[in-house]
């Protein structure tokens, strides 16, 4: 089956810089909130298993590297981001046994008093389960065969932003969409096309892996559209249980369209960066500073930021050492960029961590 459905012009968009990271527009909501709509019992009862495992990749890895993947520069975007990398056709992932242990975590009781959120973006989400609660989950995002077809795909080596982005469960079902497998006939497919179940958007992360946990035998929809540099949109079919898709999403602009035909669809959405240090990052917390515990969450952000820094410190320390040892001279303009580059990095920090209030507007 071909990646790309369609392109359909939507006029021309402002050249942005490909040094200069799009900006990421937040949920209206600003602090974290329940859901006000239960999650169906029967959702929560299918995903009971008779005995819970711990990953093994052996067993629960269907890792197939995917057919075609978009570059950046094939959407005009060559330069912007951390990688060649835009997006991948949907591929083999997990196994079904493995999608059968998430949902089993994602649905169980501490899951479910502790980890459910909601934002004006999604009704339900479970989301920081955290190895405690999620220990499947968990060991997945962080195998290192996992890691290892992620960052294949990506084009570049990459790791879990953090763990309270680990796992990202985005959950709708036909009470909230009011369509279901009964509608399918009467589904008009080009008014499919047009509606979101996301609005356009840019991600908060350099890369996230969307992960399917439902099965989508019957859809209609689902498709991934991003925006190209010209102001076409591209659209990529949708996936199928245990498949997943790579998207350089703090880059480029993008949304899922609505599924119809099926009683739910229920995705995973993981979040990664670049393993090595000296790999710009340009995360921001907009997009997960409404939903989620923000103590956590600066915590995470900020040892993580801190340990990269702690590494160029250390790399450059070691560097000035080499060059006095080989007799050169102190390159002045060298380090004042150097310095500059990670005064910068301190300030990106200082926009992200402060205090949230009722009522704020970010």
């Amino acid at each position: 089956m071909p990646m790309i459905l369609e392109t359909v012009p939507k006029g021309k968009l402002p050249t942005r810089a490909p040094n200069q990271p799009p900006e990421v527009v937040g949920s209206q909501t600003k602090r974290a909130t329940r859901p006000t709509t239960s999650l169906p019992q029967a959702m929560i009862d299918g995903a009971k298993v008779p005995k819970r495992e711990r990953f093994n990749s052996a067993k629960h890895l269907a890792y197939q590297r995917p057919e075609r993947i978009v570059s950046m520069k094939d959407i005009g975007l060559e330069g912007a981001g951390i990688s060649a990398t835009a997006i991948s056709e949907p591929f083999p992932l997990f196994t079904r046994e493995a999608i059968a242990q998430m949902r089993a975590e994602i649905f169980s009781k501490d899951s479910l008093e502790n980890c459910q959120y909601s934002s004006s973006f999604c009704k339900n989400m479970i989301r920081a389960m955290g190895p405690a609660i999620a220990p499947f989950i968990y060991d997945a995002w962080n195998s290192p065969e996992v890691l290892n077809g992620i960052s294949e795909v990506a084009g570049i080596e990459l790791v879990p932003v953090f763990d309270i982005d680990i796992g990202n469960v985005n959950i709708s079902f036909d009470d909230q969409t009011g369509t279901t497998a009964r509608d399918e006939a009467a589904v008009d497919e080009t008014a499919v096309d047009e509606v979101p179940a996301f609005a356009w958007h840019y991600d908060s992360f350099p890369f996230v892996c969307v992960t399917m946990l439902s099965d989508c035998e019957g859809m209609i929809g689902g498709e991934t559209a991003i925006r190209t540099q010209s102001g076409e949109v591209m659209k990529l079919r949708g996936p199928a249980m245990g498949t997943a898709i790579v998207l350089q999403g703090r880059y480029i602009e993008h949304q899922a369209l609505k599924a119809f035909g099926g009683s739910e669809r229920i995705t995973m959405v993981t979040s990664f960066r670049a393993k090595s240090p000296f790999v710009k990052d340009e995360s921001v917390l907009t997009g997960v500073r409404g939903i989620s515990n923000v103590s956590d969450l600066y915590m995470q952000y900020t040892e993580y930021r801190l340990e990269i820094l702690m590494d160029r410190i250390r790399a450059k320390r070691k560097s000035e050492n080499y060059r006095a040892a080989s007799k050169r001279p102190f390159d002045v303009d060298e380090i004042r960029v150097w310095l500059e580059t990670q005064r910068q990095f301190i300030d990106a920090m200082l926009v992200e961590i402060y205090e949230v209030t009722d009522g704020e507007e970010e």
